[in-house]
């Protein structure tokens, strides 16, 4: 009965049975689509790959989200190098708070290896999150009991206070098994400051060298004290004036091993009666003092420094070490733009600093055969550093050049130029040999719609002969005014200011 009556309407009204129809099937279609999206929700929320909260998830360049969450081989091993970095100094920095409410780093489904006591190991899936930052984000999970919240750890991953940071990457570091040639590794704390006149500057290095892994290594501490030469290092200046001779003065001393101490948890430094140490505050104290070194023209005098250096905040690279096979390079800059005051004395002479342009970086590595070009400047309300490492025996291929650029709310913009073009207009005196040094240099990058221009302009200049054997002998030392141009984000980007800057010839 029932299907007669269905086929006699479907007869008697077949555009109306032909509507009811496909709203029907509308209607069911809907349905699985919702179920099977509801179904899809639910599996992801089980998913222990997942990372839950916020509206943006940040991952390496290149790895596809989806290959992670499947666990492709894509996925295995991926990490956000100086993460902590990137969180302090873009997503959490005041440079986004209007549009950054808030930032959680986490890591899920990591695997990890627990030896119990018997010798025996686990596999265990590890994740990893900070408490406040997960429930800013709106992805804390429900707690039954106890206490979810930040640890120490915790905090100092987030907001370490300043002498916490700079403990953190300005710590010293043992040569690992892999090394070679560790005969030639050094590790040092290098700080310079520029007088107030611009007129003199003091170059400081407290210097770890040898194999520090056994008892063949000392420690050596320098100061270069320089008066700047005027002219471009001919007999003449360019308006007929007699060029004046920059005095160059070097002072140092040798410590045996059992005076050094150094720490591969803090950045503090002894050196006999000299030392580095971080102030409570974040600050350096540096006190060193030396005898003149013997050679031509030494007056066997002495040279006494304590200064206070203070990083501007913000103003710091956390660092990068590099190397293939045997070789190291590591490097960090945690004073890229900082002032310094203090006393400077020498032959019993002192002069009274008072916030005079300082900079501060630790190198890290094996140095036989390296060479490199750096250097460091302020640009008016900007400071840039740049710089490439030549490895042993690099011959073929040049390095391209990193320029990491600042502001007063720290990271700015990297660039990756590919050449300095280097016009070598003046000459110094190198022993007997008169070399040809950079009166000026320049390089510049476009990185999609931003650009940079840098230019420098030499003013003084140091050579110093290396070991021998080396394409480029000679260690160039310098001292000038940098000027950079080009856009960041459709804005101009201009300034001037003193920097120093090396190279070899």
């Amino acid at each position: 009965m029932i299907g007669q009556l269905a086929f006699r309407n479907l007869t008697y009204r077949p555009w109306r049975s032909v509507l009811l129809f496909f709203g029907f099937g509308v209607g069911v279609a809907v349905m699985i689509v919702l179920l099977s999206i509801g179904e899809a929700l639910l599996s992801q929320a089980r998913n222990e790959k997942l990372v839950g909260g916020g509206s943006v998830t940040v991952l390496p360049e290149g790895l596809d989200v989806e290959v992670m969450k499947t666990g492709g081989i894509g996925g295995l091993f991926f990490s956000i190098d100086h993460a902590s970095f990137l969180y302090r100094q873009l997503f959490a920095s005041p440079r986004f708070a209007k549009e950054i409410a808030a930032v959680a780093p986490q890591i899920e489904g990591r695997v990890l290896y627990v030896r119990a006591a018997d010798g025996k190991e686990y596999p265990v899936n590890a994740s990893g999150e900070i408490p406040s930052a997960t429930i800013a984000v709106g992805a804390a999970p429900e707690i039954i009991q106890g206490k979810w919240e930040n640890d120490d750890g915790d905090r100092r991953w987030v907001e370490p206070t300043m002498a916490e940071l700079r403990h953190e990457i300005d710590h010293f570091h043992i040569p690992s098994d892999s090394v070679a040639d560790r005969d030639t590794w050094a590790e040092w704390h290098y700080f310079n400051v520029l007088s107030e006149g611009g007129k003199h500057w003091a170059f400081v290095s407290f210097i770890v060298a040898g194999d520090v892994t056994g008892t063949k290594w000392s420690g050596q501490l320098g100061i270069t004290l320089r008066e700047q030469a005027t002219g471009n290092g001919q007999p003449a200046a360019g308006n007929g004036q007699r060029a004046t001779v920059g005095a160059t003065r070097r002072f140092g001393s040798t410590l045996d091993r059992s005076r050094v101490r150094f720490s591969t948890t803090d950045a503090n430094l002894v050196f006999g009666d000299s030392h580095v140490t971080v102030l409570p505050d974040g600050d350096y104290e540096v006190v060193a003092s030396a005898r003149e070194q013997s050679g031509a023209g030494s007056s066997g005098g002495r040279i006494t420094l304590n200064l206070r250096v203070h990083p501007a905040p913000y103003a710091y690279f956390p660092g990068v070490s590099m190397g293939s096979g045997g070789f190291v390079s590591g490097y960090t800059v945690p004073g890229l733009r900082a002032s310094a005051s203090g006393t400077l004395c020498v032959d019993g002479s002192c002069e009274q600093l008072t916030n005079a342009q300082s900079y501060h970086d630790h190198n890290w590595g094996v140095w036989r055969g390296v060479t490199w070009d750096w250097g460091a400047s302020r640009a008016g309300q900007y400071t840039f550093l740049y710089g490439r490492v030549y490895p042993p025996d690099s011959t073929v291929s040049v390095p391209p050049v990193l320029v990491y650029l600042i502001d007063s709310l720290g990271f700015r913009a990297v660039f990756r130029p590919k050449l300095i073009s280097y016009e070598d207009g003046r000459t110094v005196q190198a022993g007997a040999t008169v070399l040809r040094v950079p009166s000026r240099a320049s390089f510049l990058d476009v990185r999609g719609d931003d650009t940079l221009r840098v230019d420098l302009s030499i003013e003084d200049a140091i050579a110093t002969k290396t070991e021998n054997g080396r394409a480029h002998p000679y260690f160039i030392q310098m001292k000038g005014t940098a000027r950079i141009s080009g856009r960041i984000e459709g804005a101009p980007l201009t300034g001037t200011g003193a920097g120093f800057f090396e190279t070899y010839r």
